[in-house]
């Protein structure tokens, strides 16, 4: 009797160990999917704001101290991403002072991209990105301005997924 009493708490405690790995296992992959969610969000909205020249909401998408790297040339820190930003507006303003053409619409975006989740607070988001100049009037076609690949550190900042590096030209 001793024996099945033994046999009956070791199949319990296997039973609730099971249980509880896979309620571990469930809780994992619903955090996830909510973290892809909010990334795929923080993406759009990186873009939105670079396309919609609006240095603050653009600075609002990474780390205090993140950092927009392209080549050798890296902006640091949140003021300075968002002066980057906010030139580009001043050129379009001083241009159409001039009497100057308006340059074009541009439109960023991630293609094939790759989540890759390094721990529960860290994330490299990889893609290729594409940049395109809209039409321009009758005479200026919609083109590709730019095409690259990309490489994007993340970290998720009190509860908030930000960029913490985004590379346009990476080694790598």
């Amino acid at each position: 009797m001793k024996k099945l009493w033994i046999g009956v708490l070791i199949a319990v405690v296997c039973a609730l160990a099971i249980a509880s790995t896979a309620t571990f296992g469930q809780n994992n992959a619903a955090q996830e999917a909510k973290d892809r969610i909010e990334i795929e969000a923080l993406m759009w909205h990186y873009a939105r704001a670079l396309d919609t020249d609006n240095g603050a909401a653009y600075a609002a998408t990474y780390t205090v101290d993140g950092q927009f790297v392209a080549g050798t040339s890296a902006t640091k820190g949140r003021e300075a991403l968002q002066k980057m930003v906010d030139g580009l507006k001043e050129q379009k303003v001083a241009a159409k002072a001039k009497g100057e053409p308006a340059r074009p619409p541009l439109y960023h975006m991630e293609t094939n991209t790759w989540l890759e989740f390094v721990d529960k607070d860290h994330a490299n988001y990889h893609a290729y990105y594409l940049t395109a100049a809209g039409a321009g009037g009758q005479n200026e076609p919609p083109r590709v301005a730019a095409a690259g690949r990309s490489i994007n550190r993340l970290e998720r900042v009190n509860g908030k997924w930000l960029i913490k590096v985004r590379d346009v030209a990476p080694q790598d």
